[in-house]
């Protein structure tokens, strides 16, 4: 068992699925129930993940919940494109977002082959 809230991966989920839901409080109403709530709950799954994941004693079944975040930071970061294309973004705030995004999967992706993820293989 991992403690999570001591994992900078998950600190920074955190912060990033708050500055999500800042960021999407301004795009139109109309948005509310598609792409506010797609992104929010993509968000939402980052960090949840990681804390699920870290809540088991086997290392292949926290990584299991690390692709599941990761999987979501992609879902999250297509969600951005969109949002940009639409210009509830501007280009700018895309971008740092995208950037965050891009460094948590990383992170993710780091911590994974740190308990033996090697393309979809752990140890146990």
């Amino acid at each position: 068992m991992h403690k999570y809230r001591e994992l900078k991966v998950w600190q920074r989920a955190l912060a990033f699925t708050l500055a999500i839901y800042r960021e999407s409080k301004r795009w139109p109403s109309e948005e509310r129930f598609g792409l506010i709530s797609q992104i929010r709950r993509a968000a939402c799954s980052i960090p949840m993940n990681i804390a699920e994941g870290a809540g088991n004693d086997s290392a292949k079944e926290f990584c299991r919940f690390l692709e599941i975040a990761l999987r979501s930071t992609y879902e999250v970061m297509t969600a951005i494109d969109i949002a940009c294309g639409l210009e509830f973004l501007t280009n700018e705030c895309a971008e740092v977002l995208l950037k965050e995004a891009d460094e948590i999967a990383a992170m993710l992706v780091g911590l994974m082959k740190s308990l033996g993820w090697r393309t979809g293989v752990s140890k146990s």
